[in-house]
This record gives structure tokens, sequence and C-alpha cells, in this order.
């Protein structure tokens, strides 16, 4: 993180929708493991308080331990409000994982009370989005709300490949997690792909024969 990061204005987006609606419920939208050969896709929606004043930023940012650190936090801070969404590696393959994330997008923010006003979501258009929502690029570096939601997103999934190493210890996803390195590609072309593995990405279909197919274009 450069000081210019640390010096960046990360309530901008907060405040702007507030303007003119004092007391506007905003929440912040985010996900974590699109890219990943294996393991499901997390999103946390988050609602802050008016008053928050944790540094946070995208969780890419930090090492582990203090995105541990600000996680448990976050957590413990009554004010917060937040919420977590699942998609696993079948339904990714079954669905996409475009359409996975954007499924538990809208399912993250749904289970948030009271309900959002407004949504600040990182990235690209979400279609059919629950509540009127800005999408914004790079939004976990420009939104504290998205940047904490970055944050709960990506140590939750932490946790569950930490979980799912030691159901599948050959793998290795504890340390990668779940990620196309140079050890799980090589583990995976030792062992062949395991249930967590997306089989619909390229490098697991490439050792799949037949190839597999998105379920969902044949139902």
């Amino acid at each position: 993180m450069t000081k210019s990061d640390t010096q960046r204005d990360m309530f901008e987006f907060e405040r702007q929708a507030r303007h003119g609606q004092p007391g506007l419920v905003v929440c912040g939208v985010d996900e974590a493991g699109r890219g990943p050969l294996a393991g499901p896709v997390v999103v946390a929606a988050v609602i802050l308080p008016d008053d928050f004043e944790l540094a946070v930023y995208d969780s890419k940012a930090f090492s582990e331990d203090d995105r541990e650190s600000l996680a448990l936090e976050i957590k413990g801070d009554s004010r917060i409000i937040w919420k977590l969404a699942v998609r696993s590696a079948g339904e990714i393959d079954r669905y996409n994982i475009l359409r996975a994330t954007h499924q538990a997008m809208r399912e993250a923010v749904q289970q948030l009370e009271p309900e959002p006003q407004l949504a600040l979501v990182d990235g690209l258009k979400v279609p059919d989005f629950p509540v009127p929502a800005q999408f914004i690029v790079k939004g976990d570096t420009r939104s504290a709300s998205i940047a904490t939601a970055s944050i709960l997103a990506k140590t939750h999934r932490d946790e569950l490949m930490r979980k799912l190493d030691q159901e599948y210890p050959a793998y290795g996803f504890a340390q990668h997690k779940g990620y196309g390195t140079q050890a799980h590609l090589d583990a995976l072309r030792k062992f062949g792909p395991c249930p967590e593995h997306r089989r619909t990405f390229a490098p697991v279909a490439a050792i799949i024969h037949p190839p597999p197919v998105q379920l969902e274009l044949f139902n």
C-alpha cells in the first residue's frame, strides 16, 4: 500500500450518496475467489456506521495476518452489519463463475437488515440487482464500505480453503487458496481433480476426458 493509497478519501462515495439524504442506508459489496481453480466464491455485503474509523483498503493490500486482524476488529464491532453468501465449485460449474458471483451478490444484500437503500458494488453492473446500486470499478480501493466487504469475503474464503486443505491435503489449498500456482498445477496433474475443483476452468478441464460442459446449458 502506497502513501497516496493511505491518504485516499475512502468515504467519498458514501458521502456523495448521503448528500441531501442524511441517514441513507448504504452498503458495500465485494467478492473473493473468482479466479481460483478450486473452492467457492464468497461475497460479503456490509453496512458501516457513520462514524466508522477503522483504516480499511482493498484486502489484497494487506498480509494474511493483517487481514485476519482487521476482520476480527470488523466482526467485533456490533455497529457493523454484515452478511455473507457462498457459491460452491459445483454451482460455479453449473452456472459459470460470473452468474454464480452475481447470484451470491444479490443474496448477500438481500440478507441485510435494514434493507440498504443504495449498494456500492465492486466491478461492473450486476443484472437484476435487488436494491438501487452504483457499480464502481476497483471499488475496493475507492470505498470504505466495499473495502470492508472485500476483507470479510477474503478472510472467510481463506478459512474455508484451510478447512478444505484438511479434507484434501494433497493439493496445498491452505497455501495457495485454490489459485493456479505451479505447486497446485503439479498436484492437479499428479492426483487429478478433487470434488472441490472447478471442472469447467481450463487447467482443470484439460486433464479431464471427456472435457466437462456447463450443465446449465442442457437444462
